[in-house]
């Protein structure tokens, strides 16, 4: 799995080394960060552009590129273990995923759930995460409507965000031993229909100027942070 940029870089060299297997420099960097990678005792491959632009696949990877060992997703009886979870039904968008992954790890989120897709780019993920998602507990699971069962089953209270829910305002925060978990659509189709049927509240954002809707993204952390106060 190949990352890259400076500051997903060194935010694994920082929290995560363990997880890098090779370190590919396109740039000259400072003698003290070199050490730093040196002391890996992993390759470092000194690499022309336009093998760094192979490897980032045209992205901007600031002359630092990490090869990572596989990410391992978290199994879902664990997740089923925590408390206030996020679950993002549908969402396919690397730059959603990542920053509501972002989001939910700063606020306290315990657990996040991708469901009703089959796989994740997890290179772009952890990158648009900046970091976020090595550290949050990440599941996949492929029904939407299977889930939503089986968290019931473990005791969770489904609140799912749709345009005709209740002012967020209206509904009182959570408490940390309440088991909550948030679902989130995506911006065509928004949670699915058999879903829905299955919330137990559905909640979202008031409106101060009339608009269609926020980005997800940044629908989810209003929504967690205020569920979260």
């Amino acid at each position: 799995m190949i990352i890259y940029g400076k500051q997903i870089v060194l935010y694994v060299l920082e929290k995560h080394s363990d997880f890098i297997e090779e370190v590919f420099l396109s740039k000259e960097i400072d003698s003290k960060l070199f050490s730093r990678f040196a002391k890996l005792n992993k390759k470092i491959h000194r690499v022309d552009n336009q093998k760094a632009q192979a490897l980032a696949k045209g992205g901007n990877h600031q002359g630092m590129i990490l090869k990572l060992s596989e990410f391992n997703y978290t199994p879902l009886k664990d997740i089923k273990n925590m408390n206030f979870i996020v679950v993002l039904d549908g969402l396919t968008d690397v730059g959603n995923i990542g920053a509501i992954a972002r989001t939910a790890y700063s606020l306290g989120v315990e657990g996040l759930i991708a469901s009703n897709i089959k796989t994740v780019n997890n290179s772009g993920t952890i990158r648009t995460s900046a970091g976020a998602l090595l550290d949050l507990p990440f599941c996949l699971h492929p029904r939407s409507v299977d889930l939503a069962s089986e968290l019931i089953d473990a005791g969770f209270t489904l609140i799912g965000a749709t345009m005709d829910g209740v002012d967020l305002k209206k509904y009182g925060k959570i408490e940390k031993t309440d088991k909550v978990a948030l679902f989130l659509g995506n911006e065509g189709e928004g949670i699915s229909p058999k879903v829905v049927k299955k919330l137990d509240l559905k909640v979202s954002i008031k409106m101060e100027q009339e608009f269609d809707s926020l980005n997800v993204s940044a629908a989810a952390a209003i929504l967690i942070y205020n569920l979260k106060r």
